[in-house]
């Protein structure tokens, strides 16, 4: 394909940027997301070849990569259309009249939650609150706020949009979308398959944390019970028993004020 074949060239022209991006931070992992967005503004999407990439800059493996990406909603494994069209399914939003509009939405577009339109111009999803309430209902067109929805605006937007004249840029889109973006992987595991980030990775479940190729860190130290944990609401291990005490004393030396 012409798209694998261009990539290494992308990549060369956006490995600069990626070095200042990495730069900015003390642990090379924490520059993955915003180096994952630069490579989405030009390709549309996450592609394996830009997590791949990512991965060998950061010194990450393949799978904590993807396991990073798949995590965040604004981030897209697949391609996506050049209009992502969110609509605010919220309750300020459902109250002034959400529900009609994403009715309208779907009629003129036929489709349905996570899909994109057979042309591969437009992409719908109905997402939690927006944050605009005040002006309800509202969408964002690729994280560009619409407000107080109608269903002439909807119309007015849609025929701009593939006009080319709306005021919003449409993303990248280097390959045309299937019908959804949305993975599902269920089947797949089921049948003790693996994502792509995690074929041929030594592993890949490590359970043990970062540095912890062999997955046992954290059992061992419950083994010999030289982690605590303390407080009901508590998620975190300590390992140095003597934080315990610390934390227990000052707890009790507020308690006696």
């Amino acid at each position: 394909m012409q798209r694998e074949a261009d990539f290494p060239a992308l990549l060369e022209r956006l490995r600069p940027e990626c070095q200042r991006i990495i730069v900015q931070y003390e642990q090379k992992r924490s520059a993955l997301l915003p180096i994952m967005h630069l490579f989405q503004g030009y390709e549309g999407y996450c592609s394996a070849d830009a997590m791949n990439a990512a991965a060998e800059m950061l010194d990450l493996t393949p799978a904590e990569v993807e396991s990073t990406v798949s995590f965040y909603t604004l981030l897209y494994r697949r391609p996506v259309g050049k209009y992502m069209l969110q609509i605010c399914r919220g309750l300020a939003c459902s109250i002034n009249g959400a529900e009609d509009m994403m009715a309208y939405f779907r009629e003129k577009l036929d489709v349905g939650q996570l899909e994109t339109t057979d042309d591969g111009v437009f992409s719908y999803e109905e997402v939690e609150c927006l944050a605009a309430c005040d002006r309800a209902s509202c969408m964002q067109v690729n994280l560009d706020f619409v407000y107080s929805l109608t269903p002439q605006m909807v119309d007015d937007m849609l025929a701009a949009m593939r006009a080319g004249t709306y005021s919003t840029a449409p993303m990248a889109q280097i390959e045309a979308p299937g019908r959804t973006w949305a993975i599902s992987q269920e089947s797949d595991i089921s049948r003790g398959k693996k994502s792509p980030g995690a074929v041929g990775v030594p592993l890949p479940n490590n359970a043990g944390g970062v540095g912890d190729r062999s997955g046992i860190i954290m059992l061992d130290h419950i083994l010999a019970r030289d982690v605590e944990f303390f407080t009901k609401t508590s998620e975190r291990a300590v390992v140095d028993a003597r934080q315990v005490v610390e934390v227990r004393e000052e707890e009790g030396s507020h308690a006696g004020h």
